[in-house]
Formats: C-alpha cells, sequence, structure tokens
C-alpha cells in the first residue's frame, strides 16, 4: 500500500484520495496505522487530534500528507510508512559502524536485514553495551545525537572502588578532562561491593567516551558499561543482540522531541542528521 491509499476495509470511500484541496484527515490517520477511519473520525471528534498544533474536531478537514504534522493526545503520528525505528541492544565486541574498516564486527549484521537502509543514531564503544537506535529518519536523528537538543542519556558503570557521595557530588558538579570541563545531568550510587560499585549517570554530552573518562577522573575506572535508555527509550528486558520496532507510543514520544526542537529551528536536513549520527564521538 502506498503512503496515502484508502486501507481496503474503507469500502465507502472514493477511489482517489490526493485531491487537489488535500486528504481528508481520517483516511490518512488510517492510512498511517493509527486506527480505523471510523476510529480516527471519533478521536477526531473527540478534540483529540491536532493539526500542526490546531485542535481539529470536522471530520472534513483535508490536509497535506507530506508537509501538515499529525499528532493524537499530543503525541506526533508519522505519516511517512518508509520510515523505520529500530531499538538495538548492542552486546559489546561490536563497532559501531555500518562498515568498518578494520574488519571487526559491525553493525551490518543487523542492519542487514532490513530493506531500508537504517544508520545508527550516535554510537557506543565496542566494550559498552546497550541501547542503539537504527534508523532513516535523518531529522530525528540529528536532535537525538546532536548535545545541543539536550537529549538525556543513562548509563549503568560497574567501577572499581566503594563511590562516596562526595564523588557522586563531583560528577554532578563537574569535572576537568582534557577536552574541557563536563558534568553530569544526574549521578547516583545504585550498589556498593566489596571492591566495586554501580554507579548510574545521566548526561547529555556525546563527547567521546565521556562516561568511562569522567568516573576515570573520580578514581572509579570502569569495568563494565551499559546505555540503559535513550531520551524517552529504555531497554526494559531486551537481550544483548535483540533488536524490536518501536511501539507507537514510543514512537510519537520521539517525534514529538523532534518536532519540538524543529519547531524552534534547530534541527538538520535528512542528510545532516544521517552524517550527525554516524559521525557522532563513541560514547
Amino acid at each position: 500500500m502506498t503512503p496515502f491509499e484508502i486501507p481496503p476495509w474503507d469500502d465507502n470511500a472514493p477511489a482517489e484520495t490526493a485531491l487537489p484541496d488535500g486528504v481528508r484527515l481520517q483516511k490518512v490517520m488510517a492510512a498511517a496505522g493509527v486506527a480505523s477511519r471510523r476510529v480516527s473520525e471519533q478521536l477526531i471528534e473527540a478534540g483529540r487530534v491536532s493539526v500542526n498544533g490546531e485542535i481539529v474536531t470536522e471530520l472534513g478537514r483535508r490536509i497535506d500528507p507530506e508537509n501538515d504534522l499529525v499528532s493524537v493526545d499530543g503525541g506526533a503520528v508519522q505519516l511517512d510508512p518508509t520510515k523505520r525505528y529500530v531499538m538495538l541492544n548492542k552486546p559489546v565486541g561490536i563497532v559501531s559502524s555500518l562498515a568498518d574498516q578494520h574488519g571487526r564486527p559491525d553493525l551490518q549484521r543487523y542492519t542487514k536485514q532490513f530493506e531500508e537502509r537504517l544508520f545508527n543514531v550516535g554510537r557506543l564503544d565496542a566494550e559498552t553495551s546497550g541501547l542503539l537506535i537504527l534508523t532513516n529518519d535523518g531529522d530525528l536523528a540529528h536532535v537525538l545525537a546532536h548535545p545541543s537538543f539536550g537529549v538525556l542519556k543513562t548509563y549503568i558503570a560497574k567501577v572499581e572502588g566503594r563511590v562516596t557521595p562526595q564523588t557522586l557530588a563531583t560528577l554532578s558538579k563537574g569535572v576537568d578532562l582534557e577536552d574541557g570541563p563536563i558534568a553530569a545531568d544526574k549521578a547516583r550510587l545504585l550498589d556498593v561491593e566489596s571492591e566495586h560499585s554501580i554507579v548510574e549517570v545521566t548526561l547529555h554530552s556525546g563527547r567521546n567516551r565521556i562516561v568511562r573518562r569522567m568516573l576515570d577522573a573520580v578514581g572509579h575506572p570502569v569495568v563494565d558499561l551499559v546505555r540503559r535508555s535513550f531520551g524517552p527509550l529504555n531497554l526494559g528486558t531486551l537481550k544483548a543482540g535483540g533488536m524490536r520496532e518501536l511501539t507507537k507510543v514510543e514512537l510519537g514520544q520521539l517525534l514529538t522531541l523532534s518536532r519540538d526542537a524543529k519547531g524552534e529551528g534547530r534541527a538538520g536536513d535528512e542528510t545532516a542528521g544521517a552524517d550527525s549520527a554516524v559521525a557522532d564521538p563513541e560514547e
């Protein structure tokens, strides 16, 4: 089915939908998989649907699916079915590259399973496991990967030694590294063992191996590191090496975040997004 064809169960719809004055909103919603045409009509009448930030309640509203932005209950809806969004729990030993020049295991073993040309949003170094997003949506990738947009990422680190409250305060206040000062948005102690501590670090920086360098700077070298969350996304129970497509709720949260950023005029085009995702420093 092409992006804006009438779903097959819409028996009463006219054959042609791409009319000069646009496509009926409920048909666009149905084609995007939001709900059936009739349920979409109910959502519109209930005032739960907005177009370009304006609540729509009339069923006769027509939109341009290529340019208008639709939201349901405040969550953005992706009207382009060619876009794909996949969560990967990257295992240790995999390089965050689509074609590693040294022949090391890379992300191509995962992306080759999809017809679309997917790229990774940001990177994790080979020794770090955890959440990576694979997508072909450059606008979204640009917002998520660029530190200026302040998208938070949370890491769980097993470190050497017993971390004290004073050390956590230092991480939050900021430490000086060779490429400049850096402060965690949040740092907390999860557990203390005889020779190791488990620390949660949240930050928005995308600087190279930043979590490892921060913890090393306060005297607690990292033994094991995993990224548990990226913006509103969380690994949950996804096993190492596992993949899954984002749920509609998760995708709506990401798209809403991206639209808010673009509303401030900061997001780049698809090409820029892809470049920033691939070139982002390893975390």
